[in-house]
């Protein structure tokens, strides 16, 4: 496999196009982590843009971006490289009325396809079943109803996804790999912009007038669902206002 991995410029073999249209065996875990392996290593160091264009070569159809809709960054990478693009966001009924603006305006002002994925029960029907306030009393629990199993249930369409993970970020993303195999999913995740620092981020939102989550503006350093989350104190680590009463630092879908 990894003979045939290296036989182009960018890791794709020449199987007759795309892993979406190819040899259903190329789609199987074990090429599907031999792939990312070899992309891993070979892409390290790369420009964004370069990574971003060998994940929509190399998957096609079977290819989405997942976006919190903290910012478009990576949303409008993927529209630069690959017009039309599926764009996945959890919608899940407790975002910040900021986020889902920021998921309005990439839905009117970029090239891509936006896709909103909702939990199987509405946080009514989750209060119905497991009792109000779920977040509050099991935050794990609720990410899995509300993120974790809408992901899973989005990505059965793909082989490989994209994310907007750093390193910079916190500790617990620190070795984030550009590309890797998620053994739990079975997929290849990308991570275009795995090596860029905030004043990276921030320069790029700058030159492209990237749509931005307003609640940056008003001292929240991470944003997702508004029970779990709260502004950052001087000198807070940027995620510190995230499950701030429990001992939690990741929703569950990137471990």
């Amino acid at each position: 496999m990894s003979s045939l991995l290296n036989a182009s410029g960018l890791g794709l073999v020449d199987l007759g196009g795309p892993v979406a249209t190819a040899d259903p065996e190329r789609r199987k875990p074990a090429a599907l982590k031999a792939l990312a392996e070899e992309a891993a290593e070979r892409l390290e160091g790369a420009p964004a843009e370069e990574i971003a264009k060998w994940a929509t070569d190399t998957f096609g159809e079977r290819f989405c971006v997942t976006s919190s809709m903290a910012d478009a960054v990576v949303a409008h990478l993927f529209s630069r490289v690959s017009p039309g693009v599926d764009v996945v966001f959890l919608d899940t009924g407790l975002h910040f009325p900021e986020t889902l603006k920021v998921r309005d305006t990439v839905v009117r002002t970029m090239n891509v396809n936006v896709r909103s994925i909702r939990p199987r029960l509405t946080v009514g029907q989750q209060d119905g079943e497991y009792g109000p306030r779920l977040f509050a009393r099991s935050p794990d629990e609720c990410c899995f109803l509300r993120k974790v199993e809408p992901l899973e249930r989005a990505l059965g369409e793909y082989d490989a996804w994209a994310t907007g993970l750093r390193r910079d970020e916190s500790p617990t993303r620190a070795n984030t790999p550009v590309v890797a195999f998620d053994a739990k999913k079975g997929k290849v995740k990308v991570n275009p912009i795995a090596a860029w620092t905030s004043d990276d981020v921030d320069a790029y939102i700058s030159r492209w007038n990237v749509p931005v989550n307003e609640l940056f503006k008003k001292g929240y350093g991470s944003i997702g669902c508004w029970p779990c989350t709260r502004r950052t104190k001087a000198g807070e680590d940027p995620r510190a206002g995230r499950w701030a009463m429990f001992e939690k630092t990741e929703c569950g879908l990137h471990v």
